[in-house]
């Protein structure tokens, strides 16, 4: 019996370890998030027509800290050549960048909204692109580590309005 739970042991740490890629998700969320939150940029891209800015809402990214942010920013910076800040719809507003009457932005607001670490090597992350109340889309992204790169896998639209 006690052979059996040996085997049964080694099997189950053996197939754990084959799962494993030896990376660590967590220490790459600037990267993880560029590439998801891109994907969301080259959906709908008449919502990118004429934008000012690119806003991201980071507000329920806990895990992200100020390395990633920044990371993050530049990556967009540098890609879309213009303005881009960590800011949520409220501080939009609050900073004249958003018109409550029209629903409105001279920009598109990037946000996760949900982020499920479901391997080492593969995490599946929610978000949404505004640009107006009539122009939002949500996004599902499945973004997978490969070829020493964090890539998007698999992005659905998930609802439009």
């Amino acid at each position: 019996m006690k052979i059996k739970y040996y085997y049964l042991l080694f099997l189950l740490v053996g197939l754990l370890s084959a799962c494993n890629t030896g990376i660590e998700p967590k220490e790459n969320l600037g990267e993880i998030y560029s590439v998801a939150l891109d994907s969301l940029m080259k959906q709908d891209e008449a919502l990118n027509s004429d934008m000012e800015y690119i806003a991201i809402d980071l507000s329920n990214s806990e895990e992200v800290d100020e390395n990633d942010k920044k990371e993050i920013l530049n990556y967009f910076k540098e890609k879309y050549k213009v303005n881009v800040m960590d800011a949520t719809l409220e501080q939009l507003e609050e900073n004249g960048l958003y018109n409550p009457e029209i629903m409105l932005l001279d920009g598109v607001l990037l946000k996760i909204e949900k982020v499920d670490f479901k391997f080492n090597n593969k995490i599946l992350i929610e978000g949404s692109k505004y640009r107006s109340g009539l122009g939002a889309i949500g996004v599902e992204v499945k973004v997978h580590y490969k070829d020493n790169k964090w890539k998007a896998k698999e992005v659905k639209m998930t609802w439009i309005s």
